[in-house]
């Protein structure tokens, strides 16, 4: 297929634009599907729960395809020269100042220009090796995290609040109890004595992780200049009612958790 000529000024804005409305196509099915986990997990449909996380894998790879194929077809993206991709990732990052989620866009971006460009080109001029957009000050909708703020005396209140606002539509078999052990194990893995800071905060994903028949509610505590990232899972007992198994904290559980 002939490219199209280099000369059309809108050439680079059109195919940065596809790039974009390509990326924001996959985190649209990839968030309904996410909803949609939710839904099944409160259902306890485990069987349905792992067809959806084969499907969700695959749609990333099946959403690259369309955007190479769609630049291939409709700009002859892999005859254009240099100067045209440079432009493209310029106005590529210029679409991104007001995008909810630029570094994720960036990663979309990479995945599609190296399976058309040559080899050669795989550097900085024209990938993102580190994020172009600053997300530290962008509001994501809906937000990627809610923070909670724990006072002396008063973390097992904070915890039931924290899990009740993820609104699951399945009864708890006692969440008070289960905060309460939430608690000791803070207590047992928290550096002895703990201080709580001025500035001290609780983090959490607005959106559960999934993973068998467990659901992770995954987030960090900030408390001055340091971090302690922790996992809660959330599992369902015989009679379909669901409980808090444990609060894990660090990185190495956590990863080797998910690594499985």
């Amino acid at each position: 297929m002939s490219a199209l000529p280099s000369t059309n000024r809108n050439l680079p804005f059109d195919i940065a634009r596809a790039l974009v409305e390509g990326f924001d196509r996959h985190y649209a099915y990839f968030r309904y599907t996410a909803q949609q986990t939710k839904a099944l997990f409160e259902h306890r449909d485990w069987h349905a729960i792992q067809r959806m996380g084969r499907e969700r894998l695959s749609s990333y790879d099946a959403r690259v395809n369309e955007g190479v194929e769609r630049l291939e077809r409709d700009f002859g993206a892999g005859g254009q020269s240099q100067a045209v991709w440079l432009q493209v990732k310029q106005l590529f990052v210029a679409l991104l100042q007001n995008h909810k989620r630029p570094e994720l866009a960036e990663t979309y971006f990479n995945s599609v220009i190296t399976r058309i460009l040559e080899r050669d080109y795989f550097h900085n001029d024209y990938l993102f090796e580190r994020p172009a957009v600053s997300t530290e000050h962008l509001d994501a909708d809906p937000p990627a995290y809610r923070s909670y703020y724990p006072r002396q005396g008063k973390l097992r209140g904070m915890i039931v609040r924290l899990i009740g606002d993820f609104g699951l539509a399945a009864p708890f078999e006692d969440l008070r109890r289960d905060a309460h052990y939430c608690v000791l194990a803070a207590r047992q893995n928290l550096p002895r004595p703990f201080r709580v800071e001025m500035d001290c905060q609780v983090q959490v994903l607005s959106s559960l992780f999934f993973r068998n028949k467990g659901a992770y509610i995954i987030g960090r505590i900030i408390n001055g200049d340091r971090l302690y990232p922790f996992a809660v899972p959330l599992l369902f007992n015989d009679d379909g009612k669901l409980y808090v198994d444990t609060m894990m904290f660090g990185t190495d559980r956590i990863a080797t958790m998910f690594g499985f």
